[in-house]
């Protein structure tokens, strides 16, 4: 057992430098005092450049995080999760994600005995699901695939499919269906015909409410429009492979208990970006990412981006008090990455008791929220600079792009440098509506081109940097107990819906539930 990281001497040292330094740290004064500043916070880690020189921290605050880490015993828990140890200690599984972009064949030290045998079924299940994408992109009959999942079934592929646009195959449309709001599924299907349609139905258990019900009416849509040969136009991305039978779905592409929905995009839940790139362009997508697992696996943890970053997010939260991180993608294809991100951290470390059950005395995962860039700085980025609060901030930007429209990149990419140095500079006035006060933080990640590759790599240091501060919490990232509850009282109340039966439900549940099914009138 490891200790929590309020249970560490270096807790309370921190404690004392944030008293002493860190809350009356100036961002412009550090500068200033420190010529080699933005060389000791910035990194280069494979595909991912990363400055954190604007954040509100200084040299002895990282030390200190940097002791604590190695008090937590952070690399034995690291390794441990690459040597498919029972990580997810409250499910008593692996947590093996990263088995799913290892290479073929490559043992790591200290490997579970079962895991050159589950290496040798991924790379099975990745050359039969690649396999299927490349006829897929070969049949010019095949112009619509409509995704339909949710949670980590949905977003991982909606997210990276957009963003990788500029290495789609030319002539598909890729749709995404999750929510259990049938204007979104009829919305799609309007536009569709079904000979030219490839429906994916993802979910393990092949249970899932609402993927199963707009399964059903993809379906009877088909049906209705006289589509045939279930077989050909519907797959299944699913462990049950008898219920996808069931279904008419022959087709299935499976995976294993030890992947979490959230970290499911590099297995068969991928097949609609290996549609979309290919399979020479999937494998590089997993190649960056397994780039970036060894840099997370071998590196020191002082030059270790993943690790950094963790440490960075442990000190806003728990020393600064910080409750947010804004995403801000400078790069309109990135748009669905605050929310990838958003179940990422806040399914993962949204806890409230540690591992072993005990009540957390510190606060845990950050509110992940954002837009792309240009779009926030016109929305929410007053906030940013004249809100009484600090809010954490974390600009993505990429340095090359592939539209060619003159002087947009390069505008583009000037307005994200000037909001992170007018977060940190601020402007004095003595018109207190024109005043920023500055010093807020912000850290810049840059990617050389947005390419399979480093979006890949961009993906799993967000995955690692998770992971380390969720094991320094001493907290289970790898379940999510708390979206159960909601689920289950759904079942018992969609009946009721059509009952109007209230029996034994609070007063204001009973009183929604009438008006919506429509008992005892309406509101005028």
């Amino acid at each position: 057992m490891h200790p929590r990281c309020d249970e560490t001497p270096q807790w309370a040292l921190l404690q004392g430098h944030y008293q002493a330094r860190g809350r009356v740290l100036d961002l412009r004064c550090a500068f200033a005092e420190d010529a080699a500043r933005f060389a000791h916070f910035s990194q280069q880690a494979p595909h991912v450049f990363a400055d954190l020189s604007k954040n509100l921290w200084d040299r002895q605050a990282e030390a200190l995080l940097l002791d604590m880490a190695r008090a937590c015993r952070l690399e034995h828990s690291r390794d441990a999760m690459f040597a498919g140890q029972a990580v997810n200690s409250t499910e008593g599984r692996a947590a093996l994600h990263t088995l799913l972009r290892r290479p073929r064949g490559l043992a790591l030290p200290g490997d579970e005995p079962f895991v050159a045998q589950a290496l040798q079924e991924v790379h099975a299940t990745l050359d039969a699901m690649l396999a299927f994408a490349e006829a897929v992109r070969a049949d010019a009959q095949i112009t619509d695939i409509v995704n339909i999942g949710i949670g980590g079934s949905d977003l991982g592929p909606h997210m990276a499919v957009r963003a990788l646009q500029a290495h789609q195959l030319p002539g598909r449309r890729f749709h995404f269906v999750s929510n259990i709001d049938g204007h979104e599924l009829a919305g799609v299907l309007a536009g569709l015909r079904p000979e030219s349609t490839l429906f994916i139905v993802a979910s393990k258990t092949f249970t899932t409410l609402e993927t199963m019900a707009n399964a059903r009416s993809a379906l009877d849509w088909f049906a209705a429009q006289g589509g045939q040969d279930v077989a050909r136009h519907f797959v299944a991305l699913t462990a049950n492979v008898a219920k996808a039978a069931e279904w008419g779905m022959s087709r299935t592409f499976g995976f294993w208990d030890w992947v979490g929905g959230r970290y499911s995009l590099w297995s068969a839940i991928g097949l609609p970006i290996a549609i979309a790139i290919g399979a020479a362009g999937f494998r590089d997508f997993l190649a960056g990412a397994h780039a970036m697992d060894e840099h997370f696996r071998s590196a020191p943890l002082a030059h270790n981006l993943p690790v950094r970053l963790a440490l960075l997010d442990i000190w806003y939260r728990n020393f600064l008090g910080l409750p947010s991180r804004c995403i801000a993608p400078y790069h309109a294809w990135l748009q669905r990455l605050p929310a990838y991100l958003q179940q990422l951290e806040m399914e993962s470390n949204g806890k409230r008791v540690d591992s072993q059950g005990r009540a957390l005395p510190m606060a845990t995962a950050p509110v992940i929220w954002g837009e792309p860039g240009s779009n926030g700085q016109h929305a929410f980025f007053q906030l940013l600079h004249q809100g009484p609060d600090v809010q954490a901030l974390e600009i993505i930007a990429v340095r090359d792009s592939t539209h060619g429209l003159a002087g947009h990149h390069q505008m583009l990419l000037a307005n994200a440098l000037a909001q992170a140095q007018a977060l940190m500079q601020g402007r004095a006035s003595g018109c207190g509506h024109r005043h920023f006060p500055g010093n807020r933080p912000s850290s810049f990640v840059l990617l050389d081109a947005l390419t399979p590759a480093s979006l890949g790599a961009y993906l799993a240091l967000q995955e690692h940097r998770v992971f380390c501060s969720g094991s320094l919490w001493g907290i289970n990232s790898f379940d999510q107990w708390g979206v159960e509850l909601g689920k289950q009282l759904a079942q018992d109340l969609q009946p009721r819906l059509r009952t109007g039966d209230v029996a034994g439900l609070d007063g204001s549940t009973a009183g929604l539930l009438q008006r919506l099914a429509g008992v005892g009138g309406r509101a005028p």
